[in-house]
């Protein structure tokens, strides 16, 4: 087995949350695209960070936004993480979204929320790495939606205390 087929089996065991991030063009259309490439870099300031494939469509538009919302979705959301992960279909008319005080496109029944203003953007190979100034945050006490192995679920109940 080569080193990129042992990269894909040893990650694709990694459990990670699941988020769709979203933005506006220049016409204020929203844009979105599910990732779970994130995670927290700083508390002072706050920044986070998340990753998209140089390939992907809206590869441009992402580095080029002046900010963006990291959308953290809720364990019963699989059908939305699915929806954005998705090509040639109109993502914002399948799911509950508004525009935010900061004109950028939220998804409603998420765990979470974070507006940011674009921070940092870094090359890394295939990828570009996305630093966000987090601006914003909404707290919806709900449980993540976790990806492993190709899956969707919820934490396992042993796990809570």
């Amino acid at each position: 087995m080569d080193n990129v087929s042992k990269f894909k089996e040893v990650m694709g065991n990694y459990p990670t949350g699941v988020t769709v991030v979203t933005t506006v063009d220049e016409t204020n259309t929203p844009v979105g695209l599910t990732v779970n490439s994130f995670a927290s870099v700083s508390l002072e300031p706050l920044l986070i960070l998340w990753s998209i494939d140089k390939r992907v469509s809206s590869h441009d538009l992402f580095t080029a936004t002046d900010k963006f919302a990291v959308n953290i979705l809720a364990a019963d959301q699989g059908d939305v993480c699915s929806l954005f992960a998705m090509k040639g279909t109109d993502r914002f008319a399948n799911c509950e979204w508004n525009l935010s005080k900061h004109s950028l496109p939220v998804l409603g029944g998420t765990a979470g929320v974070f507006q940011c203003h674009t921070f940092k953007t870094v090359d890394a190979g295939d990828h570009t790495i996305l630093i966000g100034k987090v601006i914003d945050i909404e707290s919806n006490h709900k449980e993540p939606l976790l990806y492993h192995k190709r899956t969707f679920g919820k934490i396992p109940r042993e796990f809570y205390s």
